[in-house]
């Protein structure tokens, strides 16, 4: 009953398709639609043409809402000042039964105020036709007022059918909206279908080389460009070239393929204007079904909509050896298995495929003590185990604090230094999962086949939550690949969250900037006070020691001393008088931050004005963001010598020893003349090689004192413990 009095009160509104639906063909109105989460619904927001016009200055700020069964499951982001909003959104779906058609609701965004509805539309479901992407137009009407012509939605869908033993793993792309607040997040739920061995059946490789004569947007002729890529629900944004018409950008990223027949890749150009909206240059996409397997391709693609050409390199490979399987299932368990990934990762197979550093396995057991999300005092716990760009999920256990889920995740390995993260989340049937806690483990840190009790920690990872969740982890890899990868570019996540302006956040970043600057200081001063003889017996020995090596001085001896301060600071620690001290100062100024993102979230309609300021927030985040790179970097250099990570340490003293021998037996002059010859013919030998530098590539694995922070493993509570629970349980 309940269902059929939604449904008439909003029988009224128009449904109105494109042309391209084809409803004499194969369409899916004799498939019985009884079966619950039977379909999947892929669907593309693309645009909106000669939308109704709600705000004075003749424009509007419109998103769109999805809603199917009377409940939202899908919310767009907000196009600021235009009537023709270009969105190139995607939503997965479940849909229990077509005869529920889609709700597409249009709204204008009005700061503080109730947002203007700007007219809606209905999708019969019944009327697509299944497994074929479908282009639909529909036409907003008001029910009030019929008669109005409030514009158009462009929609791109496919209807897929999931029966039985053919179900994959369904993810509902969701957003978590805070309508005060621009910055959203996205979240995954996951439905209660048997999972496959292999989540993804390949990887796709791009090499973003260049653009080639593109669209003049700015008012100088030139353009600010960037490229978005979109895979399913996988996202990639380049970096931005200011000023330029071809630009030369060198990028490389990877996707996961999950379709055995291929997929398309979703290809925008756009041109990046501070204060306003971006404008749109141009899109194009790639079929990866007519691409040959294990083959580097170079496409050379024209900008549809636009002007211009992209040139790309594009490589489909093979899977990877990632899973997920019972705890029964266990390869370092079986002989067999265990000896052949020893022997895959021995140091005799140091160059077959430099890619494949390594190989994770995580066994996720359980998790005690767990925060109530639920009315009920109790949650719907999931947990989500990533590594980089891997991401896999495990099953729910509903109204449960102390789930067990006894799954075994592996994955390969292709940076040592990466950081295994897991989170586990309450699943919601109606909105967004909520956080519960999380950890982070960086890889090197790992004992393996240890089961530890880990305390779950905030979003920031700067203290701790509710609950703890138990794992057992095991890390096999080659060090001398891992090594060589150190000196290669890291692995650039996917799509995340805009930088956000914080009052805290700048704070910390100028403090931290202030106290490596600090050092250099003091460091000047303590020169200087040798030269004004402060300390006569100081400035003695000083100006001796100056007298000594200026007149000794060889280029080898500043290896040499590098060496030797890593050395001494070896011995310092192996002696027991180690000099590294907890950084309380970043600690407090993460709890700080972290209080204030709670009081954002308790008072965001107060403070979402700041969004608003669009040209302030662009320099004060950028300044911002400076500070953070140039206090990383210093605090980088002084957590190599303070044998923060000791590989890399290892690593810098076996290089510092290379540097020093070469040095020392070889003339300077064929060094820097090697050096240039290599430079000027790099390009030469391999015209789309990606550009690096080996020295910033190795400090970017070194932890910056706040990633010190929020990698500390916590203490739990000792009734936590396996081995005391092993005893209750005895007893």
């Amino acid at each position: 009953m309940l269902y059929s009095c939604k449904l008439k009160s909003v029988c009224n509104l128009p449904v109105i398709y494109n042309k391209k639906i084809n409803t004499a063909g194969t369409s899916n109105t004799d498939v019985p639609l009884a079966v619950p989460g039977m379909y999947q619904l892929d669907i593309t927001l693309r645009r909106g043409q000669s939308l109704a016009a709600r705000d004075r200055g003749g424009t509007s700020d419109p998103y769109v809402k999805f809603k199917i069964g009377g409940k939202e499951v899908f919310r767009s982001k907000i196009i600021h000042k235009s009537l023709n909003p270009v969105w190139e959104e995607k939503a997965c779906l479940l849909v229990e039964h077509l005869k529920e058609p889609l709700y597409i609701k249009v709204f204008d965004y009005d700061f503080g105020l109730q947002d203007d509805f700007m007219g809606s539309a209905f999708l019969d479901l019944t009327q697509l036709e299944l497994n074929r992407p479908t282009d639909v137009t529909v036409t907003l009407k008001d029910p009030r007022y019929p008669d109005h012509d409030l514009g158009i939605i462009l929609l791109s869908v496919v209807l897929t059918p999931k029966e039985g033993e053919h179900r994959d793993v369904t993810m509902l792309m969701r957003k978590s909206w805070k309508r005060s607040s621009k910055f959203q997040t996205q979240s995954l739920r996951l439905s209660d279908v048997h999972r496959k061995p292999h989540l993804w059946r390949g990887i796709v490789s791009i090499t973003l080389i260049e653009g080639r004569d593109l669209k003049a947007m700015d008012s100088n002729g030139l353009s600010d460009p960037y490229v978005k890529f979109r895979l399913g629900h996988q996202k990639y944004k380049s970096k931005i070239m200011p000023k330029t018409l071809n630009p030369q950008w060198r990028e490389q990223f990877d996707f996961h393929l999950y379709e055995e027949r291929g997929g398309i890749i979703d290809i925008t150009a756009w041109d990046r204007d501070a204060g306003k909206r971006d404008d749109f240059i141009g899109r194009c996409q790639i079929d990866l079904s007519a691409l040959s397997r294990e083959q580097t391709h170079k496409l050379v693609l024209q900008l549809e909509e636009g002007e211009g050409h992209l040139v790309l390199l594009v490589t489909l490979t093979a899977s990877a050896t990632v899973s997920i399987s019972d705890l029964s299932i266990n390869s370092l368990e079986d002989p067999k298995e265990r000896e052949e990934i020893l022997k895959r990762y021995s140091p005799l197979r140091i160059f077959h495929n430099l890619k494949d550093v390594g190989f994770l396995q995580v066994k996720v057991i359980r998790a005690e003590g767990l925060m109530a999300a639920d009315v009920t005092g109790k949650s719907d716990p999931f947990c989500v185990v990533e590594l980089n760009n891997d991401r896999l999920l495990t099953h729910t256990v509903y109204k449960n604090l102390n789930p067990e889920w006894n799954k075994v995740f592996t994955f390969n390995i292709k940076d040592i230094h990466s950081v295994l993260e897991v989170t586990v989340y309450d699943e919601d049937r109606d909105r967004s999962a909520d956080f519960l806690g999380k950890v982070a483990i960086p890889l090197l840190s790992i004992q393996n086949g240890e089961q530890k009790a880990y305390v779950l920690k905030n979003k920031q990872l700067t203290g701790p939550t509710k609950g703890v969740i138990y794992l057992e982890i095991d890390v096999i890899f080659n060090a001398v690949k891992a090594s060589l990868r150190t000196l290669i570019p890291k692995e650039q996540k996917y799509i995340e969250e805009e930088n956000r302006l914080s009052k805290q956040l700048l704070l910390r970043n100028f403090i931290r900037m202030k106290r490596c600057v600090m050092v250099l200081v003091n460091a000047a001063y303590y020169i200087n006070s040798c030269f004004d003889w402060d300390s006569p017996a100081r400035s003695l020995a000083a100006f001796v020691l100056f007298l000594f090596v200026v007149w000794n001085f060889e280029l080898y001896m500043i290896p040499m001393v590098l060496l030797l301060l890593l050395t001494w600071n070896y011995f310092l620690i192996i002696s027991g008088k180690d000099n590294r001290q907890r950084d309380t100062v970043v600690e407090d100024m993460l709890e700080d931050e972290e209080e204030e993102d709670d009081k954002d979230d308790k008072d965001s309609e107060k403070k979402g004005f700041i969004n608003k300021i669009y040209a302030i927030q662009e320099v004060c985040i950028s300044v911002q963001n400076i500070l953070d790179e140039v206090a990383s970097f210093g605090e980088r250099i002084k957590n190599t010598f303070n044998w923060t990570i000791p590989f890399l340490s290892w690593l810098a003293i076996v290089a510092l020893c290379a540097f020093t021998v070469i040095l020392y037996f070889i003339p300077l002059r064929y060094i820097v003349l090697v050096w240039g010859i290599n430079k000027f013919t790099k390009k030469l030998r391999s015209p789309y090689a990606i550009d690096n530098n080996e020295l910033l590539d190795f400090l970017s694995r070194v932890p910056s004192d706040v990633q010190v922070v929020q990698y500390q493993e916590l203490k739990p509570d000792p009734s936590h413990s396996p081995c005391k629970r092993k005893k209750n349980n005895l007893g």
